[in-house]
């Protein structure tokens, strides 16, 4: 059981992980504010440093991981185009960024418990991720 909830765990954070930075990458080129620019390049790479982590983790499980949800990849993908199409403003960039981390938040904690048998290592990669999503959520208000 501890296996199969920390691969679970690990899959889900990589599938987390893959959303966080493609949504990062739908907006960037929009953002007109250099400190905005600033927020959103130290959240992917942190992203990124954090998936090189959980990468080496799924390699000892002989696991690949996980796409996100092409259901709701498609979705924040439409939802993202039709807002900056209607006002492409560091707001609107702010308020996209702000309802996704939010998702995350929601999506990881549900995956925390959910798989409560996971290992600590998984846990730990889980909760390093929800921070990375608050900070950023957080670094987004004075855009709002």
């Amino acid at each position: 059981m501890v296996e199969q909830d920390t691969i679970k765990l690990l899959r889900e954070c990589d599938a987390g992980i893959k959303m966080g930075v493609a949504s990062i990458d739908d907006v960037y080129r929009y953002v007109t504010s250099h400190k905005m620019r600033n927020f959103l390049n130290a959240s992917k790479d942190e992203h990124d440093k954090l998936d090189k982590e959980l990468q080496e983790l799924l390699g000892d499980y002989h696991d690949e991981g996980k796409e996100p949800n092409p259901m709701a990849k498609g979705m924040s993908w439409l939802k993202t185009n039709i807002k900056l199409g209607m006002d492409n403003s560091d707001k609107t960039i702010a308020d996209l960024m702000t309802d996704g981390c939010d998702m995350g938040v929601k999506s990881l904690n549900k995956y925390l418990n959910q798989y409560e048998a996971a290992d600590e290592k998984s846990k730990d990669i889980c909760k390093k991720l929800i921070k990375i999503e608050e900070k950023l959520r957080s670094q987004m208000q004075e855009f709002l």
